[in-house]
């Protein structure tokens, strides 16, 4: 059975740093989401000819999406919880900057054709994402956005895992 091995994960921030206090509420829509679990894509990439220094591309990823963060702020932050005198708990956004997850991994055995001709999607490919098994409630204390950066032997996929508490499928 194929394996994936984490390579290295780190937390990415915006390219500007910005001090903000900033919090934005969460609507009823949105609070409806807390109990159940992200939204997951992914992208399948075939490796170029002639392939780039690995280390390139991961850290061309890794820039990109901060450089992307600068205008998405609120996905590098957290969940933020207010209790109220009448025991009500009260969700919010808090774009504390705390940085979006990154993580590099490499599945040495696994080849593009493995997961495209498989009749049904490989039980490998769900540890190509990032935040596996984390609800949208623990955004308090888990980034609400992440990025895993599999390597493949003859490709590249990209999985992002965003807490469906932020954002919806259509603009996900």
């Amino acid at each position: 059975m194929a394996e994936i091995s984490i390579i290295s994960t780190t937390l990415v921030g915006p390219v500007s740093t910005r001090e903000s206090t900033t919090r934005i509420e969460l609507t009823p829509w949105e609070l409806q989401f807390l109990p159940v679990g992200p939204i997951q894509k992914g992208l399948l990439f075939l490796k170029p000819t002639p392939p780039p220094q690995e280390s390139s591309v991961i850290d061309h990823l890794k820039t990109s999406l901060s450089r992307t963060l600068d205008l998405f702020y609120p996905l590098v932050g957290r969940l933020g919880t207010t209790v109220n005198d009448d025991n009500t708990t009260y969700f919010f956004i808090n774009c504390n900057g705390a940085g979006a997850q990154f993580v590099h991994a490499a599945a040495d055995s696994v080849i593009v054709a493995d997961i495209l001709e498989s009749v049904y999607v490989p039980r490998i490919v769900h540890s190509f994402f990032p935040l596996n098994g984390v609800r949208n409630s623990e955004g308090v204390s888990q980034p609400l956005l992440g990025v895993q950066v599999t390597e493949l032997v003859d490709g590249i996929f990209i999985g992002c895992t965003i807490n469906h508490s932020i954002a919806d499928g259509a603009s996900f």
